[in-house]
C-alpha cells in the first residue's frame, strides 16, 4: 500500500511503501534528517509524527495503518 508522506516545515511530498525506513524515504524525498548514532540513543534523528509522536528515524518505519504520514522535523542547533 502506498502511503503519502509530508514533510514539514518544507512541506516536501513524496510516496512510501509500509515498513520502508525513514532515513531512506526522507533521503528520496530530498529531505535531510541529521543523525547521530544510527541506534535510536543520540535522538539526533528525532522527528514528530502528526499526532504529536517524537521517534527517532534511525529505528522508525513508515507505519501502515493509514494512507497519510505527517513528519515534523526539528532543528536542533546542537547537532
Amino acid at each position: 500500500m502506498s502511503i503519502q508522506v509530508r514533510f514539514l516545515p518544507d512541506n516536501v511530498i513524496t510516496n512510501a511503501e509500509a515498513g520502508e525506513p525513514m532515513l531512506e524515504v526522507a533521503a528520496r524525498a530530498g529531505v535531510l534528517i541529521p543523525t547521530g548514532c544510527l541506534m535510536g540513543s543520540c535522538h539526533a534523528c528525532e522527528v514528530e509524527l502528526g499526532d504529536g509522536t517524537p521517534v527517532c528515524a534511525c529505528i522508525s518505519s513508515i507505519p501502515g495503518d493509514q494512507p497519510e504520514l505527517t513528519i515534523n522535523l526539528y532543528d536542533d542547533p546542537t547537532w
